[in-house]
């Protein structure tokens, strides 16, 4: 399960996206939520969630300021923002910040339930390709090991090498500081 949080001044509108949404069925855990960016912050910082949705216009601290915050301390987490306002520049800044998603309210369940799965497959996908090349980097270093062992081996344990073993070996150590031939 991704764990989301939720950043909405309008207690109708919070109150509305918190109990409306099915948020297990669609993959996501409900963190919690704030009013605002200033109070949302801490608790951000301590769940970590993996997806903000927050409005853009709040009191004390808007979405852009919060979310500018957060990819910064946060560098995966993904972001969307929600608001009233259809203006080219909150979108523009948005970008910058690097927002996943800009909705314009009112936000449809069906436009809410788009977004969450698409971003939903996108984290996966990327850990997937993590969890793989972090298999890959383990699987070669152990490899390195093994042909290092096995090459001190044949040459400290008195067994001939010829000049092609010799040149074969030394292609399994590079890059591991080793300098053969």
């Amino acid at each position: 399960m991704l764990k989301v949080f939720l950043v909405e001044d309008e207690s109708i509108v919070r109150e509305g996206l918190k109990n409306n949404i099915p948020w297990q069925e669609y993959g996501y855990q409900f963190m919690g939520e704030a009013s605002d960016g200033e109070m949302a912050l801490p608790m951000i910082r301590k769940v970590r969630p993996d997806v903000l949705i927050t409005d853009i216009k709040m009191p004390f601290m808007d979405g852009l300021a919060l979310s500018q915050i957060v990819t910064q301390e946060i560098p995966d987490i993904r972001i969307i923002i929600i608001s009233g306002y259809d203006e080219f520049e909150y979108a523009q800044r948005a970008i910058r910040v690097g927002v996943e998603q800009y909705l314009l309210k009112p936000v449809t369940r069906g436009a809410l339930r788009k977004v969450l799965l698409e971003i939903r497959e996108k984290i996966e996908n990327e850990r997937e390709q993590k969890n793989y090349l972090e298999t890959f980097q383990n699987e070669m270093k152990e490899y390195e090991e093994y042909s290092r062992r096995n090459f001190l081996e044949k040459v400290f344990g008195g067994g001939t090498l010829s000049t092609a073993d010799l040149r074969g070996s030394g292609k399994n150590f590079t890059g591991t500081g080793w300098a053969l031939l």
